[in-house]
């Protein structure tokens, strides 16, 4: 009977949020309607955490599913909560006792964007991590991310025509692509760049897929070059075809320019002094101009495939992790900003100490995406710079740091943790402690140990406490179950015995989360307890392990 009144519950809270988000949508926030729906969606939560810790909620293309019981099903297209979640890429959603009720508006309010009526650009994963939500926890599965729209063609924009006499370039053209073959006495007149850009103007002019046939004609050239002033001059006309293609934004063109330049690179009859002149159009092409460009694309609402800019990313050297750092902190949507982090997490490892510069930036957002790019890199030489921004004054990057020092571990990193407990920032503590346990090794568990254990942990406050033995339960051992039942078992002195209440009953929160059913005994002990508190603990903790929860 309790299971189902669990499910009751779960499945009260979906269709809670699926009300919400359609009324949210249709009513401003101080509309009585919608001042009552979030009263109604806050109270199914409300419910639901009665005597449980966290609502998971699985996803899946048309179901959601709650303790594998199904919570929500729908095959429809339209106005499918489940497939909703599911194409921005969400697996799974957490919602942990203590969520607030602004954080469940906030959350609402994301889910209840129209992203296809109102193009917008961000996906939910993208928002849901910008808003660093505190009781909201959330799995994603990055590779399903991509739009289902097909990648359109874009026209070629005009460029500006010059004045200069373009016989000779037609000529040039000419013979590019006639049916007769090239001697091997043909002299190459060398093209200067105001005759590649009349070049480039008269393809335009011819209409679509003629950059092809321009770059076609390029790659004739290597061929037929022989002194070193024939290869300079080769060299500027790819920079120089390179900044006409991204300003026409055909990065399909761009990608077969480099690929074809790489494979030029790799062929065993080009000499070495060849192949650096090759080696930097490749570099240029992830230089200041050519990223700046890219950069401008993604800003402007232009349908761009992902994962071309992704492969046009992986053509790139280390030398490009400055450009994409620098326009990081210049763009406007969220969605571009997620394409740069990618690359940068691409490129980051190729020269750690050049990406790391990006701590230095002045704006904090540009920082925390650094930070995030070095967790994502997951490469521990990256500690020794994270370490240095731990004190930053800008409370979202130290979370962010703090959390990247519990995923990456190495030296220095428990000291500084150790120190952020005692920070005056509530948060700061939060995210210092969770990090701890992120580590999970002794070390780590012996720094919480000693935290309770000091007498001037009953001062705390009790949510602070219930975090402390909430992170203990990750290690799952005699010392800690022992370490527990001690502390329940301890008699509160006449004086301050309401703290020390306050950690008994988080002791027994503890010992319901261990899942060790030996405790089931001893928490039976306490159900009569004269403390309030911990005789509610006590109950929780038994009916958590009776569940098997």
């Amino acid at each position: 009977m309790e299971i189902n009144e669990d499910l009751k519950a779960a499945r009260d809270v979906v269709q809670a949020i699926l009300k919400s988000k359609k009324i949210i949508r249709m009513y401003p926030a101080n509309n009585p309607i919608y001042i009552k729906t979030i009263e109604d969606c806050y109270a199914r939560f409300h419910d639901y955490f009665d005597y449980r810790e966290g609502l998971v909620l699985k996803i899946r293309q048309n179901e959601i599913t709650w303790e594998s019981e199904q919570v929500y099903a729908n095959t429809e297209k339209e106005e499918n909560l489940a497939l909703f979640f599911f194409k921005d890429g969400l697996r799974e959603i957490t919602f942990t006792r203590g969520l607030s009720s602004e954080e469940m508006e906030d959350f609402l309010k994301i889910i209840a964007m129209d992203f296809e009526r109102e193009v917008l650009d961000d996906d939910i994963v993208t928002l849901l991590w910008e808003r660093d939500f505190q009781s909201i926890q959330y799995i994603a599965d990055d590779a399903l991310l991509a739009d289902d729209d097909n990648y359109q063609d874009r026209a070629i924009e005009e460029i500006e025509g010059r004045s200069n006499d373009p016989d000779n370039i037609l000529k040039a053209y000419q013979d590019a692509f006639s049916e007769q073959d090239v001697s091997q006495d043909t002299s190459i007149a060398p093209l200067s760049d105001a005759d590649l850009k009349q070049l480039m103007q008269m393809i335009d002019q011819e209409g679509l897929g003629k950059t092809e046939k321009l770059v076609d004609f390029l790659f004739e050239l290597p061929y037929l070059s022989e002194t070193k002033a024939e290869f300079e001059d080769l060299t500027a006309f790819f920079m120089n075809a390179a900044e006409f293609v991204m300003q026409s934004g055909d990065l399909v063109i761009m990608n077969s320019m480099l690929s074809r330049l790489n494979v030029l690179i790799k062929e065993q009859h080009i000499d070495e002094e060849i192949r650096k002149y090759f080696r930097r159009v490749i570099s240029y092409a992830g230089g200041n101009t050519i990223i700046k460009l890219l950069g401008e694309i993604l800003d402007s609402g232009q349908e761009v495939d992902d994962k071309i800019v992704d492969e046009y990313v992986r053509y790139l050297d280390k030398s490009a992790i400055t450009p994409f750092m620098n326009i990081l902190g210049e763009l406007e949507n969220i969605h571009s900003r997620k394409i740069v982090i990618d690359a940068l997490i691409f490129l980051g490892p190729k020269d750690i100490m050049t990406l790391a510069k990006g701590l230095n930036d002045s704006r904090w957002f540009v920082v925390r995406n650094i930070i995030y790019i070095f967790r994502k890199i997951a490469d521990k030489r990256a500690v020794e710079f994270l370490l240095k921004t731990v004190r930053h004054s800008d409370i979202r990057v130290r979370k962010e740091v703090i959390r990247a020092l519990g995923e990456l571990g190495g030296g220095g990193v428990f000291q500084t943790l150790r120190e952020c407990l005692e920070d005056p920032d509530a948060q700061i503590r939060s995210a210092a402690l969770r990090a701890l346990g992120t580590v999970a090794s002794e070390a780590a568990k012996r720094i919480i140990l000693d935290k309770i254990a000091d007498k001037t942990f009953k001062d705390i406050d009790f949510e602070e406490k219930k975090e402390y033995f909430e992170v203990l339960s990750k290690w799952k051992d005699r010392e800690v179950f022992a370490f527990l039942v001690d502390i329940l078992k301890k008699k509160p002195f006449l004086f301050g015995s309401s703290k020390m209440d306050e950690i008994r009953a988080c002791s027994a929160y503890s010992l319901g989360l261990l899942g060790n059913k030996e405790a089931i005994q001893i928490l039976t002990k306490y159900k009569g307890e004269s403390s309030k508190l911990v005789r509610e603990f006590s109950f929780t903790a038994i009916k958590r392990l009776e569940h098997g929860q």
